[in-house]
């Protein structure tokens, strides 16, 4: 005897009575009872991923329950923020927003699957990324200053290569040929080995790489440092001037925080913030930061919500003065 079709009001009723359907709202009282995913929008071993592993593992601890890592690369961290702007506002979701993400991708795309405004909540600033400049060692120059007269000279734009548009190392080339007039040609890699190994053999001017990505590599002389991004020299090359130390104002650096969806109740982002803040101030955690060529910061919600749109006025001026576009 054939079965009767179930009407799909009834069905849904059905499902709803059975505690399947999505809650309307996030029940508050218990949380967390399960697993928080912890979106990477960046790349596996990137300064990003390595920060958010170190961060996860303290914040499980203190939570109780496992927040797992999901890697999330492509599209300029696009794809992965849009899974987080996506999930529900139920806490078990939070992301690493960064500089492409919530300050830059505004301007280079020409839409994204998000809204960098509204779509997520801050919960707070985990590190400063400085970018150290890194040059071929058979480029003859020691300084930046030289490393500009030498480009200078050459007649032609200096290929520097990124992670993505919108990235940290992608604005602060865009950043140096707006301040010192040195003509510019910006190449995204998909593979951040693949870039360091044609920096190596000469194919590509210049990098504005992680720290984290190439110390190694520059202290064994494979690659030359010239200079580092930010306001301050970094502890990983205490002896490495900055940018601003050799005459170029240029002040740019990376950085990475943690976010929600937006609309996740007041008590969960408390929580979170207050675990957060919490974790930043762990000695052990801030050497390992510091010893990975970041910088560990301390910045609850509505300073790092204010940071990030200061950040994106900021870089809205460098991203028009070059032109540059992502798609």
């Amino acid at each position: 005897m054939p079965f009767a079709p179930v009407p799909r009001r009834a069905a849904l009723l059905g499902l709803a009575a059975a505690g399947l359907a999505r809650p309307a709202t996030a029940q508050t009282g218990d949380w967390p009872n399960r697993p928080v995913r912890w979106i990477n929008p960046g790349p596996a071993g990137g300064a990003g991923d390595v920060l958010s592993r170190l961060v996860a593992d303290r914040m499980q601890a203190r939570l109780g329950q496992p927040v797992v890592v999901d890697n999330r690369p492509g599209a300029g961290t696009n794809i992965g923020m849009a899974a987080v702007a996506r999930a529900a506002p139920d806490g078990y979701t939070v992301g690493l927003a960064s500089i492409a993400a919530n300050a830059a991708n505004k301007w280079l795309y020409r839409s994204l699957p998000f809204d960098p405004d509204r779509d997520f909540a801050a919960v707070g600033m985990i590190a400063l990324v400085p970018n150290i400049v890194v040059i071929p060692p058979a480029v003859p120059a020691r300084t930046l200053p030289e490393f500009i007269a030498w480009a200078r000279a050459q007649g032609r734009p200096m290929n520097f290569g990124s992670v993505g548009a919108g990235s940290s190392q992608h604005l602060a080339g865009s950043q140096f040929q707006v301040i010192t007039g040195v003509p510019m040609q910006h190449l995204p890699y998909t593979n951040s080995g693949q870039m360091n190994t044609d920096l190596i053999e000469g194919r590509i001017d210049l990098l504005f790489q992680s720290i984290s990505a190439v110390a190694q590599m520059a202290q064994a002389g494979r690659m030359r440092p010239v200079a580092v991004s930010g306001t301050e020299r970094v502890p990983a090359f205490p002896d490495l001037p900055t940018m601003r130390e050799q005459g170029v104002e240029i002040t740019s650096t990376g950085w990475f925080g943690l976010c929600t969806p937006a609309g996740v109740p007041e008590p969960i982002l408390a929580r979170l913030e207050a675990e957060l803040l919490a974790v930043i101030e762990e000695p052990e955690l801030r050497g390992r930061i510091i010893a990975g060529g970041s910088l560990p910061r301390r910045m609850g919600r509505a300073d790092f919500a204010r940071f990030m749109a200061e950040e994106s006025e900021r870089w809205r001026g460098v991203i028009q003065a070059v032109g540059a576009t992502a798609e």
